[in-house]
């Protein structure tokens, strides 16, 4: 139970520019191999450009209801469902935790919310160079917006995720430090996003989210 570890012993809560939570270390070494060694196909080569959103669908910031489906890149999106979980053993694993009621009870309890009825969404990332994210804040769909980076590569820490003020002012970046992440609930002040900075390989996370919509994924009561 490396999340459940991380989530008691080496998460920090910050006020600043919103309430937020970074986390060390919850990701298992297979874990960590597995978000590696995704394939992940590159937009780029579908026709298909980097513009500021993960969906690629340009859409607008602000706190709103949200497309589920994945947008205009939904098929080049690596969400781990039990269909293609026999690839991802030890992140369906992972997402058995993130399941468990002593996991999202614990996550309730910080953030402020009643997960006991929501369904866990997990996605594999791998960005490349171009990439870039608009200050934006999540759908009123994700009751808590995760990001878990990995960087095996030894990329910037720079390339971590930027958060905002209400003026869409930059305040801070959260590190691209290896097995090292944040979570927030959303609301209308969370703005957030990734700046235009170089990538030299590849940026690799997982997306981890609890939504009000259905997953694959229901809580465990």
């Amino acid at each position: 139970m490396e999340l459940f570890k991380s989530l008691t012993g080496k998460t920090k809560l910050y006020e600043s520019p919103f309430k937020h939570y970074e986390l060390n270390e919850p990701l298992n070494t297979e874990a960590i191999k597995e978000i590696c060694e995704a394939d992940i196909p590159d937009p780029r080569k579908e026709n298909l450009n980097y513009d500021g959103t993960r969906a690629l669908d340009g859409g607008e910031g602000t706190f709103r209801a949200g497309i589920k489906d994945g947008g205009k890149a939904k098929k080049l999106r690596c969400y781990v469902t039990k269909e293609n979980s026999k690839k991802f053993p030890h992140l369906t694993n992972f997402i058995e935790e993130l399941r468990s009621a002593e996991v999202y009870k614990k996550i309730g309890s910080l953030i402020g919310r009643d997960l006991s009825n929501s369904f866990v969404r997990l996605e594999v990332i791998c960005d490349r160079e171009g990439f870039w994210l608009k200050p934006h804040c999540d759908i009123k769909e994700k009751l808590m917006s995760s990001i878990v980076f990995v960087n095996p590569h030894g990329e910037s820490e720079n390339l971590g995720t930027d958060f905002y003020d209400v003026k869409l002012n930059k305040v801070k970046t959260v590190p691209y430090k290896h097995n090292y992440g944040y979570f927030f609930t959303s609301g209308p002040n969370t703005w957030h996003g990734m700046e235009k900075k170089e990538i030299k390989k590849e940026r690799r996370c997982i997306q981890i989210n609890y939504v009000t919509f259905e997953t694959d994924w229901k809580v465990k009561s």
